[in-house]
């Protein structure tokens, strides 16, 4: 077998994956996520879309100064403004990339740009020029490429190559494509434009069919060696090519790809879960790689087959992407530089002493609770603790809960509302319910509750449960997340973190809904 090819994994989970209703990250959670893909050896990272808000372009430019050893990318529309933008908050990156695009299809081109096609190459011939006078590094996107004509798309793209593009992205911005016909679209591309050579073609497919990943595969089988996907599949409508099953995918068969993406897989299933812990979207206990089935086995065959030869049942080794490897460490005994360590090794830093001293205050207290503290319960906490940098307009102070077998559930809570405090009791369905609206008495917020989530943080009755509540209020969306062994002060907790960020400036900027 000749020497491998390299296949460029690009991370788009902090931009098409925050487009997921409900998904957004502050800035703080952003870097989190960017120092975890970047000791995951990502190549690129896409924080973001820079002209979309304040608070994106916030969020690239702390990103930028954070990971330094992964490429960090901003998505740009093919104008100036948004290019200008794109490159001033990259501009503290080790590594930067622009990332523009314009749409390539004859509906997208008649219908949202009402533009003629020679105007599109233009404009695009013009993008990656003023591009690549602020940046060494420029990808071009043709915008739903997966319904574009082959003759245009030869078109475009040659003139991007020319005028400095050296990634050039196929998306499938809706979902359309089939592995087989996507494959040969790859295929001819790279055949029939002449100075191919000169970039690295990549896609971008989209899951609206169930088949981003295998879109992805089969463009990777006929040519393509740069990958556009996410943590756990997110992003908006059915979400992208999950990044876990590409990677595994092309390792596991290595006979059929001969590739190497240089990812470090160990780093997979903590990522997920991170991810997973912020944007509040649980991961289904069947998902490949990274879901709590993944590696199980039930039926006695496969557990016979197991334990007499693993690879009789399993393809992969669940160790291999980080199952198993998380192993408990900290405990009520440990100490301050314990604690700071493992979670360095996490990839958590804090910024201020004062932040550190609040989060080994909560490990403190939660290992009072818990005798066996996991990572899984440090992500948690970590969490928990970003979490309460928004204002705290309201405060939990007490809750006590009662219910009984042919009663009505009863919840009485002390809630601080600016300071003042509130005695309130409610009735409810169940705990949980009579907590909610105990809370609700106090906010008064109006607000619609449009996701309400529990998750086991680790194994045992003693494992804390982690709550998203999202909420929506108009138009806008917030999720609100809070951990404990108690659910009904998990759920209280989380409950209160969204009306805070609910009420206060601590706004997580959703992108446009506009890009590939």
């Amino acid at each position: 077998m000749s020497q491998p090819e390299r296949l460029v994994i690009f991370d788009t989970t902090m931009r098409d994956g925050e487009q997921s209703p409900g998904a957004s990250m502050t800035k703080e959670e952003k870097v989190r996520i960017g120092k975890a893909l970047e000791k995951m050896r990502v190549d690129v990272i896409e924080a973001g879309f820079a002209a979309a808000s304040p608070g994106d372009f916030a969020s690239i430019d702390a990103v930028a100064q954070a990971v330094r050893e992964s490429t960090v990318c901003s998505l740009a529309r093919a104008v100036d403004n948004d290019i200008e933008r794109a490159a001033e908050s990259l501009r503290k990156a080790e590594r930067a990339r622009i990332h523009t695009f314009i749409a390539t299809s004859p509906i997208h081109m008649q219908y949202k740009l009402r533009m003629q096609p020679d105007q599109v190459v233009e404009q695009a011939i013009y993008a990656v020029k003023k591009a690549r006078s602020l940046v060494e590094d420029v990808e071009f996107s043709c915008e739903d490429a997966g319904r574009s004509d082959m003759d245009f798309l030869c078109r475009i793209i040659e003139a991007a190559i020319d005028a400095g593009a050296r990634t050039i992205n196929i998306p499938d911005t809706v979902g359309y494509a089939i592995p087989e016909e996507f494959g040969y679209k790859i295929k001819t591309l790279l055949q029939r434009i002449p100075n191919a050579d000169k970039a690295i073609f990549s896609v971008h497919c989209h899951n609206d069919l169930g088949l981003a990943v295998a879109n992805s595969l089969a463009a990777v089988a006929n040519g393509a060696r740069q990958v556009e996907c996410t943590i756990n599949g997110l992003g908006e409508r059915a979400g992208n090519a999950a990044l876990e099953e590409i990677v595994m995918a092309t390792r596991t068969r290595h006979d059929l790809f001969n590739i190497d993406c240089g990812i470090d897989t160990t780093h997979i299933v903590p990522t997920s879960r991170l991810v997973s812990g912020i944007t509040g979207f649980p991961v289904q206990p069947n998902k490949a790689i990274v879901g709590a089935n993944a590696f199980a086995h039930e039926s006695g065959i496969h557990q016979d087959g197991v334990l007499k030869h693993r690879e009789t049942y399993e393809i992969m080794k669940a160790e291999d992407v980080g199952w198993g490897a998380n192993k408990m460490v900290m405990g009520k005994h440990s100490g301050r530089a314990a604690f700071r360590s493992r979670l360095e090794e996490l990839g958590v830093t804090f910024e201020t002493d004062a932040a550190l001293n609040e989060a080994f205050a909560r490990f403190k207290d939660l290992a009072d609770k818990k005798h066996e503290i996991f990572d899984e319960d440090l992500q948690a906490l970590v969490s928990e603790t970003v979490a309460n940098t928004a204002p705290d307009i309201f405060k939990l102070v007490s809750l006590a809960s009662r219910s009984a077998t042919g009663e009505t559930p009863v919840a009485d809570l002390v809630i601080s509302h600016d300071g003042q405090e509130h005695k309130v009791s409610s009735e409810g369905s169940g705990p949980v319910d009579a907590a909610l609206k105990a809370i609700e008495q106090v906010a008064n917020s109006g607000a619609s509750l449009q996701l309400y989530s529990v998750n086991a943080i680790t194994q045992g009755t003693d494992s804390q449960g982690e709550v998203t509540v999202r909420l929506e209020k108009g138009g806008r969306i917030v999720n609100g997340n809070g951990a404990d062994t108690d659910i009904v002060v998990a759920s209280a907790k989380a409950y209160i973190h969204a009306l805070n960020l609910l009420y206060s400036n601590v706004v997580r900027q959703h992108p446009q809904n506009d890009g590939v």
